[in-house]
Order: structure tokens, then C-alpha cells, then sequence
């Protein structure tokens, strides 16, 4: 092989951008200087969060099959770990609707036992893809993926909360999307007058108060207004007290679950949905927040205090935690400043815990179902998904496999399978964009004036990533020639990259012309293609071909080859 010009190497990035790209956005605050001002715009805006968060922590918790203290620790313990250590300057985390489904069945097939594990190992994983910088590439998730499961989520929650909103007489719910709404239905004649005025009620006075006062706190008064309607018209409804009796006002101690070798395996699928979910929604929450701001979170941070916070939620006996995006849009139209918001929402609602923990065991649990019910609605995105059924025939396959996986099969083969289908569609887009092809070359008068070339020349051109899924076009070339030319130029200029399948397809491209007596010289690599074809090409036994800088020097050393 011979080769005729070489471009410089990339400069790589400066080790203090490297460094920079693991300290937590606090930290970078309060290095640029925090004043009482933005002490005073933290505090007041870590409030506004903190009052969403309370009910909201409550009502995710009992959707996920956990008494409604776990989703208060959560907040107190992931949320506060997930404001001080990550990458991002508004950053609100916490229980979210998207666990809802793992939590649930991971509770109902390993215990609460199981879930600490799972999450500790999720915890850990998320670590680890923070520390290889695996946050640069957790973004790289299809929209059509990630609105599929959301709406089904949105769907299993809105499923979930429809016994306690009509107080249906049911014991154990079944698990299964469609056995749910068949034992559901069979029990819709005993349904509770009394509970569902309640939960109409508080959905009305949720959605009345964000149409007509979207500032003030819809969710909290719904909820208060449910604790003091019940006892004043001695309503028969059930509650946090009557169902869980009450819920503690005090942090429990760290406790380490029983973790076997045998539990981790069996709960491996669970764990890597866990982490899989919770770096994905924390860096969409991230991207919202930076959107909203024009700031710059940093993923790899953020992912390891993802991994952080999972790890102690799960030691203080909490939920899974991520990024919250509408808890921190909250948090930045309450003029937030810093992370300090994030910090001081998980202290005030750990206040709130400590002093009117008692008080909660009146609030009814209709009023958290018709709370859920509007986050069921919230995370359908309707208009988002009505948006994507617009799109190519493939993207819509994505969108409707993703969404019905999640909902009636299990939201890991869900994730899974979305993910695979959008690999193979891309592989296949990115095939179509490959083309081996006659070349044309020249301009005005000399425009694809093939007749000007030398006798015995044939050039061709390759456009498109050249990698397995296109790697197949090589075979065809010569049997489209039909006689075969004494020098061959494949004009490379159009390649951006090319894999190991590809680099094989030109050697063995290189081989057919070697065998037939036909020269091949090769045009117009740079970069990547380049550096992969040297490193595997160079000094291969049969395989002989010229590489030469542009098509002019592939031309001229065409003519000479061809006369010699």
C-alpha cells in the first residue's frame, strides 16, 4: 500500500475540560461566589418544590406498591444527594411516575427486599457509566423509544389509581394490564358513591386551580381539602391511616438488605431497568433544564450522583430516584439559582416529615389517585405522540411496539426491544445512504465526461458510511461492468466512516481485481476510514491496492498504470 498525504491528528481535549466534567454544579456555584440574595431565591424556591413534592412523593409511593413514608425518605435522601453532587444547576430529583411500573412489580415478585437490591445494583451500575463517560451517549435515545414507554406508563398509572378513585371493592388488583381491567369492571356495581364525589372533586379542584391559579399549589390543597372534608362530613373513605397506619415522621437508620449472589442474578433485569430509567429521564430533565436556562448541565456528573443517590435511597430503605422534569421546571420558574434549591426543597420537606407526620394519616386516598391520575395525563404527551404518528412508517413501527410492549407485555423487553428495533432502523436508513456508483466528475462542458477517460479506466464512486449494513454493495460492482477494466479508481471522497465488515469488503473487492488483473487505486480517504484501513489492510497477503490523497492523483496514476 502506498499512501500520498496524511492530515494532522485531532488536538485532544485539555485535561482540566476532563476533570471539570465530574464537579458538581454546587460546587462550581459556590466557587463563583453565593450571596444572601441567592440564598433568599434558593430557599423561596425550594419551598414552591417542596410543597409539589410532598403529596406527589406520597401518592408515586402507593402507586408503586410502597407504604407513602418510602417516597417522603426518598426525596429527603435521593433528592438531596442529587441537588448537592450532580451535573446540573436546577436539578430536582426524586420518586417519579416512570418507576411507578418497575417498583410495583419488582415489590410483587422479589418483596421490598428485592427492590432495595435491585435499586443498591442500579445504584452501582449508574456509577459506572458516570465514571466511563457514559452520559455522552445515554442521549442518544430515539424520541419514538422514549415517548412510547412514557405514554404507556402514563396508561399502567392511570390503570392503577381507578380502584382507589371509584373506592371499588377489590383485594389483591392482578398485575396483568388486562386482567386488571377485567376484575375492575367486574367490580365497577360496588363502587363507592362517596369516594368517587371525592376524587371528582379533588381532580376538579386540581384542574380549576392550574386553569385559573397556576401558581398556587393544586396538588397540596386538593389534598388538605380531602383531609378536611372527610372527617367534617364523616365520609366512609379510605385512608393513608385507615390502609398503612400512618406514615412515620423520622428517617430510618441505613440498613444493608441480605444481597446473595443468587438474588443480584435474579434481580439483574430489574436493576439495569432501574438505572436504564433513571439515566435516561434524569439527562432528558437535564436537557429541559438547560432549554429552559440556555445553562450546560455536565451528564457524567449527573450520573453519578444518580448513582450515589440510588445507592443511599436504597441503605435508608427509599425508592428509586432520577431527575424530575416538571418538579425542576418548577423549581426554575420559582427563580431558582443554584443547586442550593434542590438541597433546601429535600430539607424542608424532611421539616414537614419530622413535625406534621401524624396528620397525614387523615388525608384520603382519593385524593392522591385523582393527583395521579393528572400525572398519568401529564406524562401520556399526547400531543407529542399524536405528533410522532405523523412521522416515517418506521418511526411510527418504534412508537406503537414501544408503547404496546409497555403496556401489556413488561416495560424491560419494552426498553429492550425499542431500543434494538431503532438500531436496526438506523442500520438500515444508514445502508440506504450507501451507494457504490458510476462516478461523475468535472464540471460545465467536462460534466461526467466518462469518454475522456483513459482506455481501460473505470472509476466508480463510494458515498455513505461504508459498514456492514452497506458492505454488500462491493459485490455487485464488477458484475456491472461486465469487462474488466486494466485499473480501477474507486473515488472514496464521500465516506465519513467505515467498520471492520467494511475494511473486509474492499480487501476482498481488492482480491477480485488483483485475481483479473485489474489495478485498484483508491481515492480521497481521510480520517477514520483511513487509520482503520492502514491498520487492517496494510501488508495482508493478496491484497494490493494504491492509496492516493484526491481523484486528480488517482486520474494521473490511473493513466500511467493503464499504458505501462
Amino acid at each position: 500500500m502506498t499512501f500520498a498525504a496524511n492530515t494532522a491528528p485531532a488536538r485532544p481535549p485539555h485535561p482540566q475540560h476532563r476533570r471539570d466534567g465530574f464537579v458538581p454544579k454546587l460546587v462550581t456555584t459556590l466557587m463563583q461566589g453565593y450571596r444572601l440574595a441567592d440564598l433568599r431565591a434558593d430557599a423561596v424556591a425550594g419551598l414552591t418544590v417542596a410543597i409539589v413534592a410532598l403529596p406527589l412523593a406520597m401518592a408515586l409511593a402507593i402507586a408503586s406498591g410502597a407504604s407513602p413514608d418510602k417516597g417522603l425518605v426518598t426525596v429527603v435522601v435521593a433528592g438531596l444527594l442529587i441537588s448537592a453532587l450532580g451535573g446540573s444547576r436546577y436539578q430536582i430529583g426524586g420518586p417519579t411516575g416512570a418507576f411507578v411500573v418497575v417498583v410495583f412489580n419488582v415489590i410483587a415478585q422479589h418483596g421490598y427486599d428485592g427492590l432495595l437490591i435491585a435499586t443498591l445494583m442500579a445504584g452501582a451500575m449508574l456509577l459506572v457509566a458516570g465514571l466511563t463517560r457514559l452520559g455522552n451517549f445515554m442521549r442518544y435515545i430515539p424520541e419514538p423509544v422514549v415517548t412510547g414507554f412514557t405514554a404507556g406508563i402514563a396508561v399502567i398509572i392511570f390503570s392503577s389509581q381507578v380502584k382507589d378513585f371509584l373506592g371499588l371493592p377489590m383485594g389483591q388488583v392482578p398485575a396483568e394490564f388486562l386482567d386488571k381491567w377485567i376484575a375492575m369492571f367486574k367490580a365497577a356495581p360496588g363502587l363507592s358513591l362517596a369516594t368517587t364525589a371525592l376524587s371528582v372533586g379533588a381532580l376538579a379542584l386540581i384542574l380549576v386551580l392550574r386553569k385559573v391559579a397556576p401558581k398556587v399549589p393544586g396538588f397540596l390543597i386538593a389534598v388538605v381539602a380531602g383531609a378536611l372534608v372527610v372527617p367534617l362530613l364523616g365520609l366512609q373513605v379510605e385512608t393513608i391511616g385507615s390502609r398503612f397506619g400512618g406514615i412515620s415522621g423520622a428517617i430510618p437508620a441505613p440498613h444493608l438488605p441480605d444481597v446473595t449472589l443468587a438474588r443480584m442474578w435474579e434481580l439483574l433485569p430489574s436493576a439495569f431497568t432501574i438505572a436504564f430509567l433513571a439515566g435516561v429521564e434524569s439527562l432528558l430533565s437535564a436537557v429541559v433544564a438547560d432549554g429552559m436556562t440556555g445553562g450546560r448541565h455536565r451528564p457524567n456528573a449527573e450520573l453519578v450522583a444518580q448513582g450515589v443517590a440510588n445507592t443511599a435511597s436504597a441503605l435508608f430503605g427509599g425508592l428509586p430516584a432520577t431527575g424530575a422534569i416538571a418538579r425542576t421546571a418548577t423549581n426554575i420558574r420559582a427563580g431558582a439559582r443554584s443547586p442550593m434549591a434542590g438541597v433546601l426543597h429535600a430539607v424542608f420537606v424532611l421539616a414537614v416529615m419530622l413535625a406534621l407526620a401524624p396528620l397525614a394519616a387523615s388525608i384520603p386516598l382519593a385524593s392522591l389517585a385523582a393527583i395521579l391520575m393528572v400525572v398519568a395525563w401529564n406524562m401520556s404527551e399526547v400531543d407529542r405522540f399524536r405528533h410522532l404518528m405523523s412521522a416515517p412508517l418506521g418511526d411510527r413501527v418504534l412508537l406503537i411496539s414501544t408503547f404496546v410492549l409497555t403496556v401489556a407485555v413488561d416495560l424491560t423487553v419494552a426498553i429492550a426491544t425499542g431500543v434494538v428495533l431503532a438500531a436496526v432502523l438506523f442500520m438500515h436508513r444508514m445502508a440506504e445512504t450507501a451507494s457504490v456508483a458510476p462516478a461523475e466528475f468535472g464540471t460545465g462542458e467536462e460534466h461526467d465526461a466518462r469518454g475522456n477517460l483513459p482506455a481501460g479506466v473505470e472509476i466508480f464512486q463510494v458515498s455513505g458510511p461504508l459498514f456492514f449494513g452497506a458492505a454488500a454493495r462491493f459485490s455487485e460492482v464488477l458484475e456491472k461492468i461486465g469487462q474488466k477494466p486494466r485499473v480501477f479508481v474507486l473515488d472514496m471522497t464521500e465516506v465519513p466512516m467505515m467498520d471492520a465488515t467494511g475494511v473486509n469488503a474492499l480487501s476482498n473487492f481488492a482480491r477480485q481485481c488483483a485475481g483479473g488483473g485489474t489495478a485498484l487505486v483508491v481515492a480521497g480517504l481521510q480520517g477514520q476510514p483511513r487509520t482503520v484501513l492502514e491498520k487492517m489492510v496494510h501488508g495482508a497477503p493478496g491484497t494490493h491496492l494504491d492509496l492516493v490523497a484526491n481523484i486528480d492523483q488517482a486520474l494521473a496514476l490511473a493513466r500511467i498504470k493503464a499504458e505501462a
